[in-house]
């Protein structure tokens, strides 16, 4: 079957060319979680890689070797940077010398649960300056199904190039799992689709260069929509399960030992497990871009909507265990002073990003507690303004309650038994420590 790159224009024979023997110069906007471990990877197979950030920090760190993302070795970027397979900058303009742009920008929600274009859009006004023919443009960024075609397409094509002839452009949806020591960019199988099959040709054979696995689909609405599969099918999971842990608390029942129990069935069941609430840039906020889409034909995600209501809430049910337990040894949430232990989104890495244990410490703040906090990967955070230093664990013995909200490997948990007068564990990192000072969600 003769591949249609081969029966395209000239502009997509030549591009394939130059990916196949890996000349072609690559781009990669937006140098975060996402965007800084794919130029990493691409600049390993032997490419040489330009990175686009608006932020000079991450540019500057990035040209003197460092890195900043958890992820990716300092020495791996010092080596790439000093071989002049990577570098970085602000300037936009060097897009005219690029044959690949990655597009990999935040997109967030609004308040109102509306999808935020504006990093999308700023990005593609940028490229449309400086798109020429036999240019491979990819949009990484999760978005709502349809962003591709209706809202890139036509900022490109008003340059008064073609799509799928003079240029070509895909959606890949990113599948970082930050802190993920099994799964990383190289060998999370990639998902492609493009807006014409020449597009979706030139996308696979992109990724090919420097991925172990691609898997191409039918068009950029399909890619776009798995994204949002994958992390709508977590989101209501973790919903139902923090459901039933609820219902579990009320009835005096171990919801962890149940799911422990469960998880023994061999087919049919896969485990969730509870915890203080969603966080993260995925999981809290990708489902919300497909029920605004699906408002707009008419139809109501009711899993999505009750699933994001019930993970909201779980923040509000930690801070309520923790006051019960206060309770329970006469004293009240005001003037206790609360440790919480982690404050990232997961275990082990800095994200901050929609952790709940910023909501949990905002909401034992208007309740009058003093909370302080450790966790060896944010010596820093603000809430409201109000900026709080993380404190030594050792220090968990002047507290009146502490609290596990994410639970890092580095802690020393059997100390936080030994001096903690009263523990709430939201994650079951105390798992086989039976003792009447322990709390459990």
């Amino acid at each position: 079957m003769t591949s249609t790159i081969s029966t395209a224009k000239t502009s997509a024979a030549v591009l394939a060319d130059k990916i196949s023997s890996r000349v072609a110069r690559v781009g990669v906007v937006g140098l975060g979680y996402v965007g800084l471990p794919l130029a990493v990877e691409f600049a390993e197979a032997g490419f040489e890689v330009t990175g686009i950030d608006l932020s000079e920090s991450k540019t500057g760190q990035l040209n003197a070797g460092n890195s900043y993302i958890g992820d990716v070795p300092t020495r791996t970027v010092a080596e790439l940077v000093n071989n002049g397979r990577l570098r970085a900058t602000t300037d936009f303009s060097v897009i005219s010398e690029l044959d690949t742009v990655n597009i990999c920008v935040p997109t967030p929600l609004r308040k109102t649960k509306d999808p935020d274009m504006s990093y999308i859009v700023s990005a593609c006004e940028e490229i449309a300056k400086y798109l020429h023919p036999g240019m491979l443009v990819i949009l990484e960024s999760t978005t709502y199904p349809g962003t591709t075609d209706e809202l890139v397409l036509p900022m490109l094509e008003k340059s008064g190039l073609k799509c799928g002839e003079d240029f070509f452009l895909c959606f890949s949806p990113e599948r970082v799992d930050p802190g993920n020591a099994r799964f990383q960019t190289r060998n999370i199988p990639k998902v492609v689709g493009g807006t014409t099959p020449a597009c979706t040709d030139l996308g696979r054979l992109f990724y090919s260069q420097a991925l172990e696995t691609v898997v191409p689909v039918s068009s950029t609405q399909v890619a776009e929509m798995v994204k949002l599969l994958e992390n709508t099918f977590r989101m209501i999971n973790i919903g139902l399960v923090n459901e039933i842990a609820v219902m579990c608390d009320g009835m005096s029942i171990n919801v962890w030992e149940v799911i422990e129990a469960a998880a023994t069935k061999p087919f049919g069941f896969m485990p969730f497990y509870p915890g203080p609430g969603l966080g993260g840039h995925c999981i809290p906020i990708d489902p919300f871009y497909l029920s605004w889409k699906t408002k707009q034909a008419g139809i109501e995600a009711r899993f999505i909507e009750l699933a994001g209501y019930i993970n909201g809430q779980m923040p509000h049910f930690v801070v309520a265990k923790i006051q019960n337990a206060l309770n329970d040894v006469g004293k009240p949430v005001k003037g206790s002073r609360i440790h919480i232990f982690g404050v990232s989104y997961k275990r082990d890495i800095d994200d901050l990003r929609e952790s709940p244990a910023l909501d949990i410490m905002h909401l034992l703040v208007r309740r009058g507690a003093q909370v302080v906090y450790s966790d060896p990967y944010n010596p820093e955070l603000s809430i409201e303004g109000e900026t709080y230093r993380a404190i030594s664990p050792e220090l968990v013995k002047e507290a009146d309650c502490a609290v596990v909200v994410t639970d890092h490997k580095t802690f020393d948990y059997r100390a936080l038994v030994e001096n903690a007068p009263l523990v709430v564990d939201t994650r079951n990192a105390l798992k086989g420590i039976a003792l009447d000072k322990i709390v459990r969600l």
